[in-house]
C-alpha cells in the first residue's frame, strides 16, 4: 500500500465503493426503487438523507440504484468494445493487405458518423432494453479500440519474437493472444479505462435525451432529467447524480493512469 500514489487511493476508493454500492443496492437502499415515500422534492431529513425526487421517492435510493443500472451497463458495453475492438484491431494488423484495408476502411465508415446521432437513430426505431444500449454502445464504441489495437498490434508484429513464431509456423491466433495481446496490455489498460469513463457520460446522455434507461428502471442520466426542473427553485435533487458521475469519472481515470504507469514495463516485449 505504501507504493500507492494518494491519487490513485482517493481513485481506488471512491471506484471501489461506487462498485460495491452497485453490487450490493438491495441491501443497502433505503427503500424500493420506484417506491414513493413522501411529498414531491422534499428537503434532507433523517428520513431522507438527501431529499425526496420530482414524485416523491426517495432521492439516496434512486441514486444507489441508478448507480446499479449506470455502471452494469457501461462495464458490459466497455467489455463487448474491447473485446471486439482489440480482436479486430489484431486481426487486422496481423493480416495485413487486403483483409487490414477492408477492416480498417469499414471501421472509418463508421467513425464518419457521430456516435450520438448514430445512436439516437438507431433507439428511435428500436426497443430501448438494456441489452440493446449495451450491444449498441459497444459496437459503435469498439471502433476507437480497433485504431488503438491496431496501430499497437502494427509496431508489435515487426518484432523478432513475432516473426520468429511466424517462421514456426504458429496459427494466427497464437500470433495474436501470445504474442501481440501481452505486449499490448499498457495502452489497452490505460484506454480501458478511458472507454469506461466514456461508457458512463454515453448512457447518461441518452437517458437525459430520454432513449437511454427507461423508467421505472433509475440511472444517473435519468434522474438529472427526472429532476431538472428542480434547479429552477434552488432544488439540488438533479445535482447529486451529476456529482455522482463526476466523482466516478474522476476515480477511474486516476485508477487508470496508475495502473498504466505500473505496466509500462511490459511495452519492451517478451525478448
Amino acid at each position: 500500500m505504501k507504493n500507492i500514489p494518494i491519487s490513485a487511493m482517493i481513485g481506488l476508493f471512491f471506484t471501489s465503493l461506487y462498485f460495491l454500492m452497485a453490487i450490493f443496492a438491495p441491501l443497502i437502499a433505503p427503500y424500493g426503487m420506484a417506491e414513493t415515500v413522501g411529498d414531491v422534492w422534499e428537503a434532507p431529513s433523517s428520513q431522507f438523507l438527501l431529499g425526496t425526487d420530482s414524485i416523491g421517492r426517495d432521492l439516496l435510493t434512486r441514486l444507489i440504484y441508478g448507480g446499479r443500472t449506470t455502471i452494469f451497463i457501461a462495464t458490459m458495453a466497455t467489455i463487448l468494445s474491447f473485446v471486439t475492438g482489440a480482436v479486430l484491431g489484431f486481426f487486422a494488423a496481423v493480416s495485413g493487405g487486403w483483409v487490414d484495408q477492408a477492416i480498417s476502411r469499414f471501421v472509418d465508415l463508421i467513425m464518419s458518423i457521430p456516435s450520438l446521432i448514430f445512436a439516437l437513430v438507431v433507439l428511435s426505431v428500436m426497443p430501448t432494453t438494456t441489452t440493446i444500449l449495451i450491444v449498441l454502445m459497444g459496437l459503435l464504441d469498439s471502433t476507437r479500440v480497433y485504431r488503438l489495437a491496431r496501430a499497437v498490434a502494427v509496431d508489435i508484429t515487426v518484432m523478432d519474437y513475432v516473426e520468429a513464431a511466424r517462421l514456426r509456423g504458429e496459427k494466427i491466433g497464437w500470433i495474436i493472444f501470445r504474442e501481440t495481446l501481452p505486449n499490448a496490455l499498457s495502452p489497452l489498460v490505460a484506454e480501458m479505462g478511458l472507454r469506461f469513463i466514456f461508457m458512463v457520460l454515453f448512457i447518461s446522455t441518452l437517458s437525459f435525451l430520454g432513449l437511454g434507461v427507461q423508467p421505472p428502471l433509475a440511472d444517473w442520466g435519468g434522474i438529472v432529467k427526472e429532476n431538472k426542473e428542480g434547479i429552477n427553485y434552488g432544488i439540488s435533487a438533479a445535482l447529486y447524480p451529476a456529482y455522482a458521475i463526476a466523482t466516478l469519472c474522476i476515480s477511474i481515470n486516476l485508477v487508470a493512469d496508475w495502473i498504466l504507469n505500473r505496466t509500462t514495463s511490459l511495452k519492451g516485449g517478451r525478448g
